[in-house]
This record gives structure tokens, sequence and C-alpha cells, in this order.
């Protein structure tokens, strides 16, 4: 991971989330690289819902690995806003689930960087809750505000599918079969992004997830930031 300050797509002024960062800057982080996925997601126009692969989806399977790392997934509509679901396993419910304020051409472009970096930053001042439990949120996207989201307390129609579908999946990239052809049609590819990620607790007010390369190679990287201001 590059020097906290030198990194042009870090521009927040958080000193919780500069504490998660320096956790890990002098750290050879081998497993957080996520060259393999985001290299794979950045294929979408390469790939099609008639995949054999996405055929697969449905089907009830076990995990593939077994072990304490937390499940997230990325996904939406290519003409429309992307959706963030966190689980402790594939199979479990989602324990944070949230609509970004950012649309999926932002991310890809994102992408481009190598680093990115989502942040999301509760203004709520008391601490009575833990920082995933908290509803609104400021969301930032390498460094810049894109905007404000409320976690959801109940699931949408297209989320429950997207989790249905990939409830045995532990990680991976690329397109599903929309809820109706209607919907497809006018937003776009269904697309989405799930991988392993280690779960970093800073403080009782600051989490952070990084993104778990399956192969363990290094590579650009996904991070992702939970605050909450003090």
């Amino acid at each position: 991971m590059p020097p906290v300050h030198s990194s042009p797509y870090f521009q927040m002024d958080n000193q919780a989330i500069l504490s998660l960062l320096r956790h890990t800057a002098g750290e050879k982080r081998s497993k957080s690289g996520s060259g393999g996925l985001l290299k794979m997601f950045k294929l979408f126009p390469m790939l099609t819902s008639g995949c054999k692969m996405v055929a697969l989806l449905g089907r009830p399977r076990k995990p593939l690995l077994k072990d304490s790392a937390t499940t997230g997934t990325i996904f939406g509509y290519r003409k429309g806003r992307l959706s963030l679901a966190i689980q402790e396993d594939p199979h479990c419910v989602p324990m944070f689930v949230i609509e970004l304020p950012m649309h999926s051409s932002l991310f890809h472009k994102e992408m481009a960087s190598d680093i990115v970096r989502i942040a999301l930053e509760s203004e709520t001042k008391t601490h009575k809750k833990k920082v995933l439990e908290e509803f609104v949120w400021a969301v930032y996207c390498n460094g810049r505000k894109v905007g404000y989201s409320i976690r959801r307390k109940q699931m949408s129609d297209d989320e429950l599918h997207v989790m249905q579908l990939l409830r045995g999946v532990s990680m991976g990239a690329g397109v599903l079969p929309c809820p109706n052809n209607e919907k497809e049609s006018a937003d776009g590819e269904l697309t989405y992004i799930r991988a392993r990620f280690e779960r970093v607790v800073g403080s009782k007010d600051s989490e952070a997830l990084y993104m778990i390369n399956p192969d363990g190679a290094a590579g650009p990287e996904l991070s992702i930031f939970f605050v909450r201001a003090r």
C-alpha cells in the first residue's frame, strides 16, 4: 500500500480512516491484493448473462472457503446505482446493506486507478450503537464525496434476488440474470463483484474491510472504511 499522504486519491480528512490506513501502511499485505477480482470485474463488457458459470449460481452449494473472513458484495445495474452488502457468511442474511449514491460507471472509472477506497462516515454524535448499526452515511470514493445514503432496514426485491443467486458463491465477478427482461433492457446488465475481506476494527468508531485476493498475489486494492464522527 502506498504511503497514506502520498495517494492523490484519498483526500478525506478523517483521523479514524488515516489511523486504519497507517495500520497497514508498513506491512506486507499479501492477502489484501485484489488484482484477480478487480481485473475480472473490468471484463464486464465481455460477459453475458448466458455464461454457464452464471447459470449455476442459483444451485445451492457449500461455500468453498470456511474461515473468519467477511463477505462483501458490490452489485448493481450498469446504468443504475451500486449496492453494498456485507455478510459474515454467504449463506447468512447481510448484516449491512446500503445503496451507494454512485453509479456503476463511476465505480468502473475509479477502478482504473488500481486503488479503490470507499469510505462511509456517520455524523452521529452518540455512540450507543456499533458503528455498522448507524443508518445515515456520507459516502466518499477515493477521497471525493459522492453523496449520502441510508442503510436499509429491509432489502429491496432486486437485492434479495442477488443474495439468493449468490448464496453459494464465496468470491467472483460477472453478470447475473435480471429478475425480468424489461428491467435489463432499461437499466443494462446486472453486474456484481463478490469477495472475501479481512475485517479490521480500529476502535468502537471505526472499522475497515480489506479485500483478499484469492491467489495471494499483489495487485490493485479495494478497501471499505466505516467511521463515526467524534
